[in-house]
């Protein structure tokens, strides 16, 4: 029971329930007509464009059906989608093709335009999505193909079927390989951790390209037999009427996504009675934006994953989430965790040690990297990179990613920590804390702070805040006010463009 075999499944079980909705365009695919053209399309590329075993077929498109189609099809015959970053340069996206070499290239109507600059070989099969001369578009494609797939090949739960490129926060992108059984496990794992339901139905408005967009909630409720509805792009005011239309239950979105909701004109008059959770993951998320969401009276939570292991990795119950608002809460069912010292030592509850995570929900490795590879995966261990703390009831909290923290006269200092408690000044609407160079402490913390409209600040003023909320060593020495942190295309602040901008001096 492989991963195309999902639709295959539930074709038969409830052929007539809604799969995908597409709001741009209003289609509906039925889990009958899902499999069907995920069928037809898998025949087509094996026989038309001879997609084989191991192929890869990368995809270059907004959200839409047919990037799901993409993935069943390929998981049908054993190939491999490579879902693009259309928010990357030209230049980054032919580095991120001559990786991966994929056989075919489907191509959405904004970018066919720009194919001859991707430097892509020219026996590479481009695919428009929309009627485009010369190629043989998507639809035609289908006509191609047969509505059941005949026997051939085989798939195991150890082949990859995915390939998703990381942000590249940390040099350059790498291809994180999920295998059949990574999406199947992860999917188990969040079914069983945040109960996910037949009738549950989500709204996906973070990009396909993404594991928090195509993992978090689309592939676990389409594994359940769900009903998932796309959005070409985020936009917070249709989020918030789509929920209610559409009266969708369980909600992934970044903390930035949540936070432009909650600012939205619609928030406080909008429907979200439907509600049963909202989760929120891919970066640490500010006790007063989970707290103003309790407010409205639904379950707001925050997770924790990331590309390499699922994404879905700690469950917090509903019972929990104000009370313990900023905590993961456990491990999710299928899965192992330790928290290790610089020594790789087991730590103490209360103390701050590395995550690290064993489980069938793990990645395969990077993309022909073994060096990365061996780096993130050492004796079964997937070695997250991300700082965590336990507490004496057994919750987890995600303090920092360890390439962040850094260390003040010989005191570890973690910027999220410091950040979280910035998020809670009136006048601050967002902030982030880079190391500079000091003299006398090696490392001190600089505050790099939007502020909200109309509010004025000064160092001392910020210090004042946070003194007796923290101990002092963690205090930010300086402070850069900006209009805008910058943040990558999942809504991660990018650390490394805040030193390159804002270290070189003291302010």
């Amino acid at each position: 029971m492989v991963f195309g075999d999902w639709l295959t499944r539930w074709a038969c079980y409830t052929p007539d329930k809604v799969a995908l909705i597409e709001d741009a365009t209003g289609r509906r695919l039925t889990y009958r007509e899902f499999n069907r053209r995920a069928n037809r399309l898998a025949s087509a590329l094996r026989s038309g464009l001879g997609v084989n075993h191991g192929d890869r077929v990368a995809v270059l498109a907004h959200n839409c059906n047919e990037i799901f189609e993409l993935l069943f099809a390929v998981g049908k015959i054993g190939a491999i989608l490579v879902p693009l970053n259309h928010r990357l340069a030209t230049s980054e996206l032919a580095a991120i093709l001559a990786d991966c070499e994929p056989k075919v290239v489907v191509v959405g109507p904004e970018f066919v335009d720009h194919v001859g600059e991707l430097g892509l070989p020219v026996d590479t099969a481009i695919v428009p999505l929309e009627a485009h001369h010369p190629w043989t578009d998507y639809e035609a494609l289908l006509e191609l193909g047969m509505d059941e797939m005949p026997a051939g090949g085989s798939v195991s739960l150890d082949d990859p079927v995915l390939i998703l490129y990381t942000s590249g926060t940390t040099g350059k992108p790498k291809g994180a390989m999920l295998t059949h059984g990574t999406l199947t496990w992860n999917a188990v794992n969040t079914e069983v951790g945040w109960d996910l339901r037949h009738d549950d139905v989500t709204l996906t408005h973070t990009p396909l390209f993404h594991t928090g967009g195509l993992n978090a909630l689309s592939t676990p409720l389409l594994h359940r037999g769900g009903t998932v509805i796309l959005m070409r792009s985020f936009d917070a005011e249709r989020s918030l009427a789509l929920i209610a239309r559409e009266r969708c239950t369980v909600i992934f979105a970044v903390p930035t996504m949540f936070q432009m909701m909650l600012n939205a004109p619609n928030f406080a008059s909008s429907d979200l009675s439907s509600v049963r959770f909202f989760i929120t993951g891919g970066s640490p998320c500010p006790v007063p934006l989970i707290e103003a969401y309790a407010s409205r009276g639904v379950v707001f939570k925050q997770g924790y994953g990331l590309t390499e292991a699922g994404p879905n990795c700690f469950t917090l119950d509903a019972k929990d989430a104000v009370r313990k608002a900023g905590s993961v809460g456990f491990p999710n069912f299928y899965q192992e965790v330790l928290v290790v010292d610089e020594q790789g030592r087991a730590v103490r509850p209360g103390e701050v040690g590395e995550l690290l995570i064993r489980g069938p929900h793990v990645f395969k490795g990077y993309w022909r990297n073994p060096e990365a590879t061996a780096a993130s995966l050492q004796n079964g261990w997937l070695h997250t990179g991300d700082l965590v703390r336990r507490d004496e009831e057994g919750y987890y909290a995600i303090v920092d990613r360890k390439k962040d923290m850094y260390i003040s006269g010989g005191e570890n200092v973690y910027p999220a920590e410091v950040e979280r408690l910035l998020h809670g000044h009136p006048s601050i609407h967002e902030a982030a804390i880079i190391a500079v160079p000091d003299e006398k402490w090696g490392e001190v913390g600089r505050a790099v702070v939007v502020l909200k409209p109309g509010a004025k600040l000064t160092l001392e003023q910020v210090i004042s805040f946070l003194d007796g909320k923290t101990a002092r060593y963690k205090l930010p020495k300086s402070v850069c006010f900006v209009d805008a942190l910058p943040r990558n295309s999942t809504g991660k602040v990018q650390k490394q463009v805040l030193r390159r901008q804002h270290v070189p001096a003291l302010v």
